[in-house]
């Protein structure tokens, strides 16, 4: 609230101030219909986003992810013509050239469409991987081909190959329509993933995620898809993703009435973010928790953190705390 306010009352309170400004502001004109719709172009690709996390949370699978990459490069290939001027409004004035400002701004744009395309192939885009559809909504990624064929090739030098395989107790609920990053096989059902945590005798890893969450989806490319991190999740640990914004309506068997605002809770997201809050008293997301059998933690959980390090020493201590239980058992 305080930066909303600041950021609309501090041009107005300087000008009241040092009224003599006002004579320096540049006249209204062309200019300023570029600004809208340049700005509009802007908009209109952020927009998408908001369209982005109503799809995923409702599972309408309208904007995969190589939909939403191709809408962003025809919006600011559009964009960068428009900046040199060859794609032209109503209201915008002839020019006979373009202006440094404008030409360094095509630039920009134009080199990030190029940092785009890749995308269309399956490249994460780790700088933006917060604003994009998961990639796994992706119909064509090159790196699934290339460890298929891997596989197939019985290349057992390369590291993907070696990368260990999970077996799950069971089929996963809800794995209709949700899905683990990278490979990644677990369950999205917080008693389903306890009960094969507890038959596999390894501790659980809590995932509390959303569709719309920006920062898991930076997390995930940066951090979970470090090769050492990848290799700890699958070979030591049960992982569980919960969705605390998924629109999917459970059974009624299965509703939930909260200890903490005693409402009733018939999706899978309101279920597991009431369970989040009742039992960590946390309501953000990411948020990695990691428990031993008996529900206990292991160790303090962790949230947002791009260093691959910090998350594999989050790993390593609840991993060496578990043993350290069995031991004493």
């Amino acid at each position: 609230m305080l930066g909303f306010s600041l950021a609309f009352a501090l041009p107005f309170t300087l000008f009241a101030l040092f009224p003599q400004w006002l004579s320096n502001l540049p006249k209204s004109g062309g200019w300023l219909n570029s600004v809208k719709v340049v700005l509009g172009f802007i908009e209109l690709a952020l927009g998408l986003k908001f369209l982005s996390i109503a799809d995923q949370t409702y599972h309408w699978r309208i904007l995969d992810s190589e939909i939403y990459l191709a809408f962003w490069i025809v919006i600011f290939t559009l964009m960068g013509f428009y900046l040199l001027g060859k794609l032209k409004f109503a209201h915008d004035s002839d020019s006979k050239h373009v202006t440094v400002p404008r030409l360094m701004l095509a630039i920009l744009t134009f080199t990030f469409v190029v940092y785009l395309i890749p995308g269309m192939l399956g490249a994460p885009l780790k700088a933006i991987s917060g604003y994009l559809p998961p990639m796994i909504s992706h119909d064509f990624d090159i790196r699934k081909i290339v460890r298929e064929e891997v596989r197939l090739g019985d290349f057992h030098t390369s590291a993907v190959a070696n990368e260990p395989s999970s077996a799950l107790c069971e089929k996963a609920k809800f794995a209709d329509f949700l899905e683990l990053p990278h490979g990644l096989e677990g369950y999205f059902d917080y008693q389903q993933g306890l009960a094969c945590a507890k038959a596999q005798n390894k501790p659980l890893f809590i995932d509390f995620t959303g569709h719309g969450c920006v920062n898991c989806r930076e997390m995930e490319a940066n951090v979970w898809s470090d090769l050492r991190v990848l290799t700890m999740l699958k070979r030591d640990f049960v992982v569980v993703a919960l969705y605390v914004d998924d629109k999917t309506a459970l059974p009624q068997s299965e509703w939930v009435t909260s200890s903490y605002d005693h409402k009733v809770k018939s999706t899978i997201g309101k279920k597991f973010a009431d369970f989040q809050i009742a039992k960590f008293g946390v309501n953000a997301q990411p948020y990695y928790v990691l428990l031993d059998h008996k529900e206990q933690l292991l160790v303090k959980p962790t949230a947002r953190d791009l260093n691959p390090e910090h998350f594999i020493e989050f790993l390593t201590k609840g991993l060496a705390e578990f043993k350290a239980q069995q031991v004493k058992r």
